[in-house]
């Protein structure tokens, strides 16, 4: 899997303002249409498997849509002008800001849904099951469905069959320092509700997640007791949720913060949605390595791998540690679910690789995207503008200038629109750069798919035989290697995140040799098959023995395929 994420409303945003904290109107916003089949077949030949369309679910916003039977927000509970994709106010519905003719939303999103099956390609959504928006009203729900907290005892901390948590005879005050001018004066909520990050008081910081509610899952979160027999009644209705977006050909959820969720509700759920649906895929947004096993245990087929690989890359680059702590990484506890950790440079949360509060330059991703996709098989994913430089020059609004792309606000993509030039997805406006750094990110999707000792086959640690003075211009700190093989295929991946050219012997230890079917006397032909820039003969035993003699460019990488 390749997954490409598209925040949907920038992605197509042909509005070139940018008025701080603007509205629709000035800004603009990107719709599901925008994201046409010449856009799709593009990201196809670039080696895309999947797109997840992130923000496509109804959120809390302050642009007013009563004309169309919505319920408008109160902007004091709403981050920024567009509002949060994370704080869901009808799980039923789309997003109306995604629609050209509001009143037929759901409608262009299936024409979406059609679009990029049509494209080859499949389908995540998000499903976001801890928390909605601090008022929660569905408008289209189907008849049988009753609203979140509709039958809730509102005298009560906790009851098993709540969907959520109150904090009686307190009314719900929001933080001071979120005085909008466009507020209308005031927010009344009485009780108050617990607030999404765990915190269960009525008066949550500007700091905490204040905009949305905590969904309860049978957990009494005072005294730590679980309630899960009977099924709670929220665990029933976000089966249903999930069941109805299943049933629109949705090919995969990423489940926001599952782990605020408790596994035994995703066994429940997952398994009864693959019961219906068996190829429907399931990622996890996860951080805390302890409970990965867990958590795949109860039926998630990818975790994120955020605080292994990507801090462990995050670090390297920005100098604060070396690239030999990937030793470590190794052993820790995504040992033996490899192929189940889902790898990354940027998403939504983090901050964009080429912004100046991370490594301040695109070029600097090409050997950790090289590292992060061919380490071991599983999925990659790659984030909107990443693929031509993005930047995220700026503050657009409520997140402020932070080196992330605003979810909060409506503003758009600089790169994006480059490479979108007029609808023509032909990269017609890009520089040199972007296009070289595009064509790069093209070539090493693709080699993903092609290369099937990279997509199934064994890992090769080359590091001992390398490390430690062992290889003649090895720099374990700045420099990696490893091979990846079947017995048709084979490959060796080096990177190198040193300004100095590398210029030096990589050696294969002598049981890898053996397992990836090399022969001493043999001659074998060894080319890289990223950029083409390097290509020698070398003799199999001269392999294990003084090592393949490779030069190649400071700050980048190399995909090493041995010919017979």
């Amino acid at each position: 899997m390749v997954i490409y994420q598209i925040l949907v409303r920038l992605f197509g945003n042909t509005n070139t303002n940018s008025v701080f904290a603007g509205s629709i109107i000035e800004n603009g916003c990107g719709k599901f249409n925008d994201i046409t089949g010449i856009a799709l077949d593009e990201l196809k030949r670039m080696g895309i498997t999947h797109v997840w369309y992130t923000g496509v679910i109804e959120h809390a916003t302050t642009t007013d849509y009563s004309a169309y039977g919505i319920v408008p927000d109160n902007p004091l509970v709403v981050k920024g002008k567009a509002g949060s994709p994370y704080a869901i106010k009808d799980y039923y519905d789309v997003d109306p800001d995604l629609a050209v003719s509001p009143d037929k939303r759901m409608q262009e999103f299936d024409k979406l849904v059609e679009c990029t099956h049509n494209s080859g390609l499949k389908i995540i959504i998000d499903f976001v099951p801890n928390h909605v928006a601090r008022v929660y009203k569905s408008d289209v729900k189907p008849k049988d469905i009753k609203d979140l907290g509709e039958d809730d005892d509102t005298n009560v901390f906790f009851d098993r069959n709540n969907n959520f948590y109150y904090i009686p005879n307190e009314a719900f005050v929001v933080p001071a320092e979120y005085n909008r001018a466009d507020s209308g004066g005031s927010y009344t909520e009485y009780p108050a509700k617990a607030s999404g990050n765990d915190v269960f008081s009525a008066s949550p910081n500007i700091n905490d997640w204040f905009e949305t509610v905590k969904l309860n899952y049978g957990i009494d979160c005072r005294s730590g007791t679980t309630h899960f027999d009977p099924v709670p009644d929220t665990w029933r209705k976000m089966l249903d949720i999930l069941l109805f977006w299943a049933n629109k050909s949705i090919d995969g959820f990423r489940c926001d913060m599952c782990e605020m969720v408790p596994a035994e509700f995703w066994s429940y759920a997952i398994t009864a949605v693959k019961q219906r649906f068996p190829e429907i895929v399931f990622i996890g947004e996860a951080y805390s390595p302890a409970n990965y096993k867990r958590y795949i245990a109860s039926g998630f087929d990818y975790l994120y791998d955020k605080s292994g690989l990507y801090d462990l890359l995050r670090a390297a680059i920005t100098g604060h540690s070396g690239m030999d702590r990937l030793q470590d990484y190794l052993n820790s506890e995504i040992k033996g679910i490899e192929s189940n950790m889902l790898t990354f440079l940027e998403n939504h949360d983090e901050q964009r690789f080429a912004s100046v509060q991370f490594a301040g330059s695109p070029e600097k991703a090409i050997p950790l995207m090289t590292l992060s996709a061919t380490l071991h098989p599983a999925p990659v994913m790659i984030y909107s503008g990443q693929e031509v430089g993005a930047k995220a020059l700026g503050a657009s609004g409520f997140s402020g200038d932070d080196g992330r792309t605003s979810i909060f606000d409506y503003t758009h993509i600089p790169e994006i629109r480059q490479w979108a030039n007029s609808g023509r997805f032909d990269g017609g406006l890009l520089t040199a750069e972007q296009t070289e750094l595009r064509n790069f990110y093209s070539n090493l999707l693709n080699i993903c798919h092609s290369e099937e000792a990279i997509a199934h086959g064994c890992f090769g640690n080359l590091f001992e035989s390398n490390a430690n003075g062992k290889s003649s211009g090895f720099n374990q700190y700045m420099n990696c290697a490893f091979a990846r093989y079947t017995d048709n295929n084979r490959l060796i991946i080096f990177v190198t995140i040193d300004y100095i050219a590398p210029n030096l012997y990589l050696k294969l230890p002598e049981n890898i040799f053996a397992d990836m079917g090399l022969r001493k006397n043999e001659i074998y032909t060894v080319e890289d098959i990223l950029f083409s820039d390097f290509k020698t003969t070398v003799k199999g035993e001269d392999l294990i023995t003084t090592g393949l003699h490779f030069t190649g460019k400071p700050m980048s990488a190399v995909i090493l395929k041995i010919f017979p």
